[in-house]
């Protein structure tokens, strides 16, 4: 049981880490510092998006629309964050 909280624990990282990196992409596009109109970039943005997508879906369908401003992403990350540091812990101690 502790090999999949590990392994579990990992995944949020990498999560985490996606997540990070749209944002940073999308406020880097939204000030014309890097163009969609570069291929790498659009990739990138496409393969995020596919990523992190189902993640988002959720927590849209809950929240109010802000119009042009996107909270999902920190309120995954919020969730992302409980569980990294109460709940696994917890069930670390609990079958340790």
């Amino acid at each position: 049981m502790q090999i999949l909280l590990e392994i579990l624990d990992i995944v949020l990282t990498v999560v985490t880490w996606f997540i990070i990196i749209q944002i940073v992409l999308s406020w880097l596009i939204a000030f014309n510092v890097v163009s969609t109109q570069n291929d790498l970039v659009r990739q990138m943005v496409e393969s995020l998006h596919r990523i992190t997508e189902p993640l988002y879906r959720p927590v849209r369908k809950i929240m109010p629309d802000l119009g042009m401003i996107d909270l999902a992403p920190m309120v995954v990350l919020l969730v992302i964050m409980i569980i990294q540091r109460s709940v696994i812990p917890r069930l670390w101690v609990q079958f340790a």
